[in-house]
């Protein structure tokens, strides 16, 4: 059975198709329209799932509810233009997209977003039953749910707004911004407010980083109530809100599962497993484009050992927002070159970069929680100030010794020829624009900023 998932019309759109259980591609629009979190499906995308011939298209949300909801927020209703055979609910299609690719059969699922429907926030149980003929069927059941209003996520997004970034899209500079600020700022109130349309200009003589630490704060404070609630030592943590890597390091005594792509874009995922109700085989984030070239791994380790910074653009492209290797920049951490790399990026001076690690050597460098898609970050032993942000903290990505990307072999032989461990790893791609996706987008990339592309 192929399934087709689809997550479009409002924010991040993607799909991706399954065989039986088994994920065969997913990739989000922008990769592909060079739109940043593009909310419309592109054209080129298409022909990369229809020769799969899909039996039944799945879709992520209920647009007649999600369009009730936008009338009464004062949004205006908005046509739906996809055609589906069946639809599932947005935080459905997040918790989904988590529990099915997770390591748990018994598990909480615990999902933070702006809104979907008219759900925020929402807790889920995940669990295993018998089915037809024995037939073993994995079920969500939802347990508790926070309404509109209220959301954390859309007012994380109304202050970064407010701080002059771009909202639903440069809250990660939010919380990076947090760790030069002070929490000086009571944000509770402003919780249960309608915040779509932003917080106007709260506190008019506050800090920009004053604000974002304040909202960090909260989110963190009320992040941890959350957890309180989910009973079970497996956590599922989903949404756009799951991208908050500082927060989810605060959680203690779970096991944490968050798939590499929690917001809209996953939940194509989710809408499409929900049509088969049974654990994905999750092998590996690299599911989208194909790039198919042959690299000489010593000619990328000698790029980096003449202090330039280079890209690495091949395998299949990751799927989610962060860059695991086959579509990365690197550069030597022992030198400060965070400048020379904001540069290239287009981005603020003050904004870390994240290490990739071989895992054998992980705990020698940093303390804290550490996995193999930056999700959390862990405070740094030593000074590395290219890959370590102002707090002393990294977001760190463990290159496991089976990772089907090049950058493990790149780090290896970096390590043999250096004795360091590690390279500065960030997404290939500049600020405001998508991560190079095709070879072609390669090429494009080296020519304007001239950076050696493998």
């Amino acid at each position: 059975m192929n399934i087709l998932g689809i997550s479009e019309g409002f924010h991040d759109a993607a799909v991706c198709v399954l065989r039986n259980n088994k994920i065969i591609f997913a990739s989000q629009a922008e990769r592909f329209s060079g739109v940043k979190n593009d909310k419309w499906i592109h054209s080129n995308q298409l022909p990369k799932t229809e020769k799969y011939k899909p039996d039944v298209i799945a879709f992520y949300e209920k647009p007649f509810r999600k369009n009730l909801r936008r009338l009464y927020s004062g949004q205006g209703w908005k046509k739906n233009t996809t055609n589906f055979d069946v639809s599932f609910g947005h935080h459905e299609s997040h918790a989904a997209a988590g529990y099915y690719t997770s390591p748990f059969n018994e598990c909480n699922v615990l999902v933070i977003d702006a809104i979907g429907e008219w759900d925020t926030i929402s807790i889920w149980k995940g669990s295993v039953q018998n089915g037809y003929m024995g037939q073993r069927t994995h079920t969500l059941k939802k347990i508790k749910s926070w309404k509109y209003p209220y959301s954390l996520g859309l007012l994380y997004s109304a202050i970064t707004q407010r701080i002059g970034l771009k909202p639903n899209e440069d809250e990660y500079i939010t919380m990076g911004m947090a760790a030069f600020g002070e929490p000086i700022h009571n944000l509770e109130d402003q919780l249960w407010k309608n915040n779509h349309k932003g917080v106007g200009n709260i506190f008019p003589k506050a800090r920009s980083e004053d604000l974002a630490a304040s909202v960090q704060d909260l989110y963190e404070r009320e992040l941890l109530k959350l957890v309180e609630m989910c009973p079970h030592e497996n956590l599922v943590i989903m949404g756009g809100c799951a991208l908050n890597c500082v927060a989810n390091s605060k959680i203690t005594g779970k096991n944490i599962w968050i798939m590499p792509a929690p917001g809209d874009a996953g939940s194509a995922l989710g809408a499409a497993a929900l049509v088969r109700k049974q654990k994905l085989e999750w092998k590996s984030p690299y599911l989208g484009t194909p790039i198919f070239n042959s690299v000489n791994v010593k000619s990328v380790v000698q790029e980096l050992l003449d202090n330039k910074v280079c890209g690495l653009a091949s395998g299949r492209a990751e799927f989610g927002p962060r860059a695991l290797g086959n579509r990365s920049l690197l550069g030597d951490p022992r030198h400060d070159i965070k400048d020379t790399v904001n540069d290239i990026k287009q981005r603020q001076k003050f904004r870390p970069f994240a290490p990739a690690i071989l895992e054998e050597y992980a705990d020698e460098y940093f303390d804290g929680p550490m996995n193999e898609y930056m999700q959390f970050v862990a405070k740094a032993k030593h000074d590395y100030s290219s890959v370590t942000h102002v707090d002393g903290t990294a977001r760190v990505q463990v290159v496991k010794k089976d990772c089907s990307s090049l950058i493990r072999q790149v780090l290896e032989e970096w390590h043999e020829r250096t004795g360091c461990p590690m390279l500065l790893n960030t997404s290939l791609n500049i600020k405001g624009k998508p991560m190079v996706n095709t070879w072609e987008d390669a090429k494009e990339f080296s020519k304007l900023y001239n950076v050696a592309i493998f």
